[in-house]
């Protein structure tokens, strides 16, 4: 995709200046997302997407982002630094030409992305890009190197302070900015996450190859370097390194009218599928057309082959797109000049041409593979015929769970409690381990907006099973049907229940393990309620201190101190350690943990699709080494082991 003739014309007279930023600072959510702790993160991922296409038009080979200990960041690049001098067409409010770094770092939409000459590619078509980023920052300074010289300017709130100054000679060439977020408009107590940080800039890695990311974390002193050779081929490799595999990696690229195909595909032993799109290294999280002509290219060209070869007799019926992607992992990138998505989160992409590029590249590198490849082709169907098999006695075992009603004709394990409300928006399920815990819930709950569903021991793993087994469960098949919503093809958001899904389990290891095992259930088969924001997590409190007629309640060890030293004659204050629900009469049970007026929910939430596939297929998957690896990797900084 490099093509550094065409990227030449990277001057003064390649920056275009769409608006103002007045809005910013006032309205940070249509920029960035809002001012939580996502949007804190977006901050640094604007300012490395200008790195990043630098090296997708040739000129970067190192990215350094580094947090310091007072939480500023610094992201410097090698590649062609920011040009400096007069603006062409910008101009000030006296009349006069505005510095062409001011107009970058001020002006939203100002960039050299939008003329077509100073990137033939990018990923930061959304016009919003660092200069947003300055304006949420309490301060950033610029430094750049070019042309043989260094400059620096220096912003506050994103005002100039002054006019860019020289700083010396240089002979190497780049950006480097540097920014503190504005805690005017950060109000909450949030601070950068190292693991949400590391996992987005390894996706960078792997779908831009060739470049190294380095990121240092000075605060704990963590760091970590990333560099894939391979590419999105590196990225197939690692997401299914606990999983077996059916065949070699599948790679392809080509160009096609301008437009940059990359796949790379690979069966493996899973249940489920692990396909991923980018568009101009953005992660595409609800796919588009890319997407699209990925799955349609495997699907069609294994059912030629599978007809070809005799594997599919002529009284079969094809295999549907759900056959074909059971136990895939795939990623498709595209690089494209001038990408259409769907909003300006850049979570679809919406190109129609892309579609019918992405089934010509990937419909022609699979086909000849199935054919030099006879074994690991003969695996692929045999693998989609057992899939096509299963899920036709998916779909029986389904047609028994589904309720015509609201449970009629159903007898569910430990009896749901439902509530009266009919009204979903209103309405919270707790699913509860045990009738131990689930008769102080239905009993301490307000039976008005609030139901209870009781599990007996724990549901089977998720991970391991495909769906008309998972089906068979008399567990899963109770949940099914007080949410109401169906499971896999027939799943309806629309006919869910419950507003909030809320899992309540013990504090202990047995109910940690209950937890993980719903959340696999959910992640795996009804991924739609965590995007939505439907399932939450209970957090029931650890202790219960009373001295005389004061009675306090502490979710940790750290809070439990300190109630206890708040707490006159401390020494004589009771302490009782809750293991389990049911070691709460009903009214503590509401007053800590189910009254919304006091109690604390975990939303569940997924920032990384790609990591929490990995780790779901690590924690409950089959491979036994990785699970215990992870284990004794991260035993020393477990606290609560109970919990």
């Amino acid at each position: 995709m490099t093509d550094n003739a065409q990227n030449a014309n990277y001057d003064v007279s390649s920056i275009q200046a769409l608006e103002g930023i007045e809005h910013v600072r006032k309205r940070p959510g249509m920029y960035v997302g809002g001012t939580d702790i996502k949007a804190l993160h977006h901050l640094v991922f604007e300012v490395v997407d200008n790195a990043i296409d630098e090296a997708l038009a040739g000129y970067c080979t190192r990215i350094n982002i580094v947090i310091h200990a007072d939480d500023s960041v610094t992201v410097e690049d090698n590649g062609r630094g920011i040009p400096v001098g007069p603006h062409p067409s910008k101009k000030d409010a006296n009349g006069k030409p505005m510095e062409t770094v001011d107009v970058v770092m001020t002006v939203i939409g100002a960039g050299g992305k939008f003329g077509g000459g100073g990137y033939k590619v990018s990923g930061g078509l959304h016009g919003v890009g660092v200069s947003a980023v300055n304006a949420l920052s309490e301060w950033m300074v610029t430094e750049i190197k070019r042309d043989g010289k260094s400059w620096r300017q220096e912003y506050k709130r994103g005002v100039p302070q002054g006019s860019i100054q020289a700083t010396g000679k240089s002979k190497d060439s780049g950006t480097k900015q540097t920014f503190k977020f504005d805690k005017q408009i950060f109000t909450e107590d949030i601070e950068y996450r190292f693991d949400t940080l590391v996992q987005r800039l390894r996706e960078m890695a792997f779908v831009t190859r060739g470049v190294t990311i380095f990121f240092k974390d000075e605060r704990s002193n963590k760091e970590i370097t990333f560099y894939f050779e391979g590419g999105i081929t590196s990225f197939v490799r690692y997401l299914n390194r606990n999983r077996e595999t059916l065949h070699s990696a599948v790679y392809v690229e080509k160009e096609i009218e301008n437009i940059g195909v990359e796949a790379a595909i690979q069966y493996t032993d899973a249940f489920t599928e692990s396909v991923y799109s980018f568009a101009n290294t953005i992660n595409t999280v609800d796919g588009g057309t890319h997407m699209t002509g990925l799955r349609s290219s495997l699907t069609r060209v294994i059912n030629d082959y599978a007809r070809k070869s005799g594997l599919l007799k002529d009284a079969d019926p094809n295999f549907t797109g759900d056959d074909t992607r059971e136990g895939l992992t795939a990623i498709v990138s595209v690089k494209h000049p001038g990408p259409q998505f769907e909003s300006q989160t850049k979570v679809k992409l919406m190109n129609p041409e892309v579609q019918t590029y992405v089934t010509q590249v990937v419909g022609e590198a699979f086909g000849t593979f199935l054919d030099e490849n006879p074994q690991a082709a003969k695996a692929i169907v045999a693998k989609c015929l057992t899939s096509s098999r299963a899920r036709d006695a998916a779909r029986k075992a389904r047609d028994l769970v589904i309720r015509k009603s609201a449970l009629e004709s159903l007898t569910l394990p430990g009896k749901l409690a439902d509530c009266s409300e009919r009204d979903s928006s209103k309405t919270e399920l707790y699913i509860v381990e045990g009738d131990s815990a689930g008769g102080s819930a239905k009993q301490g709950r307000d039976r008005h907006f609030q139901a209870i569903l009781p599990l007996r021991g724990k549901i089977m793993n998720t991970e391991r099973a495909r769906l008309d087994k998972i089906l068979g469960n008399n567990e899963v098949k109770a949940l099914i049907s007080a949410l109401g919503t169906g499971i896999g093809d027939n799943f309806d958001l629309e006919g869910l229940r419950y507003g909030r899904v809320i899992i309540m389990t013990d504090a202990d290891v047995d109910g940690s393990h209950i937890r993980t095992l719903l959340l696999t259930f959910f992640f795996r088969y009804m991924p739609t309620l965590i995007e939505d924001g439907h399932l939450y997590i209970a957090q029931p409190p650890l202790y219960r201190i009373a001295y005389k007629n004061n009675v306090k309640y502490s979710y940790s060890d750290k809070e439990k101190d300190k109630v206890l030293k708040e707490m006159a004659a401390a020494e004589k204050a009771s302490i009782q350690r809750y293991k389990g629900l049911g070691e709460m009469n009903p009214e503590q049970l509401w007053e800590t943990t189910m009254n919304p007026e006091n109690r604390t929910l975990l939303l569940v939430t997924v920032d990384d699709a790609a990591e929490a596939d990995r780790t779901f297929d690590m924690l409950m998957g089959d491979a036994v080494d990785p699970r215990r690896r992870f284990i004794q990797t991260h035993a020393k900084a477990v606290r609560n082991l109970d919990i």
